[in-house]
């Protein structure tokens, strides 16, 4: 298929570097500390700004710093086992700057340390968990990296793999969501595709390979 657009907006884990593994390893450990009842590792909790679960799960507002700044140091402790997904080297290392940012729920450290580790250029237009007053599911994150991008939401296109992060791209009111895994077919993206193996964009049309889409 074809479309046209002028900006594309990704999110990070889970769309251009896995680091599942890693926050497994971080979550669990905070858990067992601040919220042991808590299943970090439920697909329901992806693509949100650490801070925001944090508030939720602790048992007292006492506690948020502590809890916070202790996942955070989790996290960076393991930014380094993240790795690229198929062609996300590929399609951003193509890309012309200013076409293209990175929207990620994580802090500007982590968010950069991850991309750094797998890999990925780090764009100049980067937004983080620290840009915006609300996290995804809101649309803040994909309209910021709009507008650092010099483009209407409309004229853009998301690619994300969790549900808030879809959700938060259908309220910023962009041109295209492109799901990303079989994990976004549950969620509002108008296409899901496998990985970003094969996508192209120069600028003014954006190809995906019939053949890399799963819905």
């Amino acid at each position: 298929m074809k479309f046209y657009a002028s900006g594309l907006l990704f999110d990070n884990d889970g769309v251009l570097v896995d680091s599942h593994a890693a926050a497994i390893v971080a979550w669990a450990q905070w858990c067992s500390e601040y919220a042991p009842h808590i299943n970090w590792n439920d697909p329901i909790n992806a693509g949100q700004r650490a801070e925001d679960k944090v508030r939720e799960w602790i048992a007292s507002p006492d506690l948020f710093e502590e809890a916070n700044n202790r996942i955070n140091q989790l996290e960076q402790d393991t930014a380094h086992e993240t790795i690229a997904l198929p062609g996300a080297i590929e399609l951003t290392s193509s890309l012309r700057d200013g076409l293209w940012t990175v929207c990620t729920s994580a802090n500007p450290n982590l968010g950069r340390a991850r991309l750094i580790a797998a890999g990925i250029k780090v764009p100049a237009e980067l937004v983080t968990a620290a840009d915006v007053k609300r996290g995804k599911p809101h649309p803040d994150p994909y309209l910021l990296g709009a507008e650092r991008l010099g483009f209407a939401p409309e004229d853009c296109v998301v690619f994300e793999d969790a549900i808030s992060g879809a959700e938060a791209a259908v309220a910023a009111g962009v041109g295209l969501i492109v799901g990303v895994s079989a994990m976004a077919l549950d969620g509002p993206a108008d296409i899901v595709v496998k990985d970003l193996t094969g996508i192209t964009f120069d600028g003014d049309v954006l190809n995906i390979a019939d053949s890399n889409r799963l819905r």
